[in-house]
């Protein structure tokens, strides 16, 4: 009987190792990329499918802080880091 017992207790480790396994990936799939987390100007582009080939909106800042935003938003985005030269901005000195 004991013998029994110790293998049942086995199995419900190995069920539990195997359930907190499958929750801890479920939550690292739902942290935020580094792509998503871009300091600085930056911009993303929204597309249509996996493709990639049909953009549907951006978001982000520009050179002189200025908002971009327009189109929709999708799970398919590529995101990048805007590099600003020297440039005069309306409101002062660029922020880079």
């Amino acid at each position: 009987m004991r013998e029994k017992t110790t293998l049942f207790t086995a199995r419900k480790i190995v069920l539990m190792t195997l359930l907190l396994a499958v929750v801890a990936l479920a939550l690292t799939a739902s942290v935020p990329r580094a792509e998503a987390l871009i300091a600085g100007p930056s911009v993303c582009g929204y597309y249509s499918d996996a493709t990639f080939t049909t953009l549907v909106g951006a978001r982000g800042t520009g050179c002189c802080g200025e908002v971009i935003n327009w189109g929709i938003t999708t799970a398919f985005k590529k995101c990048d880091r805007i590099y600003c030269t020297e440039q005069l901005c309306p409101n002062g000195p660029s922020p880079i």
